[in-house]
């Protein structure tokens, strides 16, 4: 667990995108240093499974994550909260209709960070920061946000984060 007052759970795409279009290193140092700082106030964390997707290319994104931000990430393998929360949301996947086989049977694979991402959100009421987006139509994957929806969790994206912690560049 993690301590109490508002918290933010980090998806994979949130670093991804930073780094390959709007943020990189060398344009935004300081939106990088933002994520430090605020990851060490414990106020923005991620999970092992968002780790090892960042970390599977050897990339500048892989180094930084290896070298500057691997404390930031809770394991979730060996937490017995979380694997309930996990297991239910395996249950909540499996009982959808508006899902095609394909979409269900991607959104379960355990090496998917998705899923335990909402889990730990659940487990340790955060927000989950993300650049999917709510659709009510979609069929082919299982969007964070549609979860979030039916779970009553929040779910924003980077730029709200940054304003709620009052990011400012420089």
């Amino acid at each position: 667990m993690i301590e109490e007052g508002t918290k933010y759970i980090l998806d994979s795409n949130v670093f991804i995108e930073a780094h390959r279009r709007y943020y990189s290193f060398d344009i935004a140092p300081s939106f990088w240093r933002f994520l430090i700082d605020k990851a060490k106030a414990n106020k923005i964390i991620s999970v092992d499974r968002v780790y090892t997707e960042l970390t599977r290319g050897k990339d500048k994104l892989a180094e930084w994550i290896e070298k500057e931000f691997n404390f930031a990430f809770i394991e979730t393998k060996n937490d017995s909260e979380i694997l309930i929360k996990y297991a239910e949301l395996m249950n909540w996947t499996n009982s959808q209709t508006q899902y095609l086989q394909s979409a269900k049977d991607e959104f379960a694979q355990v090496e998917n960070a998705d899923p335990w991402i909402i889990a730990t959100a659940m487990v340790n009421n955060l927000i989950i920061v993300t650049h999917e987006v709510l659709d009510s139509t979609i069929k082919k994957k299982i969007p964070i946000p549609n979860v979030c929806k039916d779970f009553n969790i929040d779910s924003i994206n980077t730029f709200k984060l940054l304003r709620e912690l009052n990011f400012k560049f420089g």
